[in-house]
């Protein structure tokens, strides 16, 4: 075996980071842990760089990277500690680091992500909203650097496994005639839509089958989650629009499909386990032990599918319209569903008002192109702005 990887984890300490280190220490002859990141838990992060002894621990605020680095250095753990933004873009693109699990929640994760794909590391992505943002940029930073970018998130995770091995972008010529992305429906899957606006934030990350953070928890209970991967899947993939399509399966065990032009369909299915996408992509094209508990189909017994409802769901059908629009129509869906989304877990806007906030700001924002990061984050400006102001107005 060739020597350790090298790896940094950009938010260590969120539910990707922590599962990441989870398999990363069944396999310490493979995987060497040099950076990690956190934002805000610096009890994590300090109890983290004491586990796993990286070179270096990035946090973008000044106050929290000096608590951290009194406290290592009264521990005597010597981490070289760095702060700002720009901290996540280093650690991200030293030439020491082989691998990159990118794993900030949000467009707070992009600037760090590219950087990664700029250096040409090995990219296991998963922040979803590089390729909202960015697509475009970012596909062309993969391409020109020849990094290699992994999926994490187990329905593209899935769809990667189900492909051909030399898949090239060109469904015709392989034979896929579609992708299917399937759905959990959430904690809401089957609550009367009139009784949605008493939802609480508490009930809203009561996700039945997934343990993730609060803000991709509310996301999978509007379904915008969802639409967010229509997004991803189509940058990643090469896949049009109508090539992608949306099923809710409750089980949570096929965590997506691909549809051949023979009849054949390809799946991949396991424990709704995040373990599993990650060592499959920390390891890849090797398998690893990942922790995970094997797949019991005869306890599982059921497995059932359904179409979602736009009507129940209409974060889905507003995702697949900021896809067909393009440009920087994207960004401007998902920064007012970052801000809606904040709103609701704060208790300033009703669950069922998070569709509304975010139909109003596509409805009003600006169209422009999304060539460069200042055009993305100016359409990213305007629709926080706009939301702001529509979820103060009581939108």
């Amino acid at each position: 075996m060739n020597a350790r990887k090298g790896l940094t984890i950009l938010g260590a300490t969120g539910s990707i980071g922590v599962n990441t280190l989870d398999v990363v220490s069944r396999h310490p002859e493979r995987f060497e842990v040099l950076g990690l990141s956190a934002n805000r838990q610096i009890e994590r992060l300090f109890e983290q760089c004491l586990a796993f002894r990286p070179r270096w621990a990035a946090v973008p605020d000044a106050d929290g990277a000096a608590l951290l680095d009194s406290r290592l250095r009264a521990a005597g753990c010597p981490v070289e500690v760095l702060s700002g933004e720009a901290s996540l873009e280093a650690i991200a693109s030293r030439p020491e680091v082989d691998t990159v699990m990118a794993a900030i929640v949000g467009a707070a994760g992009l600037r760090a992500t590219l950087a990664a794909a700029r250096a040409g590391k090995t990219v296991l992505l998963a922040n979803k909203e590089s390729l909202v943002m960015a697509g475009a940029l970012f596909m062309a930073e993969v391409r020109r650097s020849g990094a290699v970018l992994l999926p994490i998130d187990s329905e593209h995770n899935a769809v990667y496994q189900s492909l051909p091995y030399d898949y090239s972008g060109d469904f015709s010529k392989q034979g896929v005639r579609r992708i299917i992305l399937t759905a959990s429906g959430g904690p809401f899957r089957d609550t009367p839509p009139d009784r949605l606006r008493d939802v609480t934030p508490d009930q809203a990350c009561a996700h039945p089958n997934w343990v993730m953070g609060r803000k991709i928890s509310v996301d999978s209970a509007t379904m915008m989650n969802k639409g967010l991967e229509v997004i991803e899947a189509h940058w990643l993939f090469n896949a049009a629009p109508e090539c992608i399509d949306v099923v809710i399966h409750p089980q949570s065990v096929v965590h997506s499909l691909v549809e051949y032009v023979d009849g054949s369909v390809i799946a991949q299915l396991g424990n709704p386990d995040m373990r599993t996408p990650i060592a499959h992509a920390l390891a890849y094209p090797d398998r690893i032990e990942a922790g995970v508990a094997p797949l019991d189909l005869c306890a599982v017994a059921r497995l059932t599918f359904e179409r979602p409802d736009p009507g129940r769901f209409p974060c889905l059908p507003l995702a697949y319209e900021a896809l067909r629009e393009g440009g920087s129509a994207p960004a401007s869906l998902n920064a007012a569903n970052e801000v809606a989304v904040a709103a609701f877990l704060e208790g300033r806007l009703a669950f069922d008002r998070i569709p509304r906030v975010i139909a109003a700001v596509m409805e009003r924002s600006g169209r422009g192109p999304a060539d460069t990061i200042e055009e993305i984050f100016a359409a990213d400006g305007e629709a926080r702005e706009l939301a702001r102001a529509f979820v103060g107005g009581g939108r």
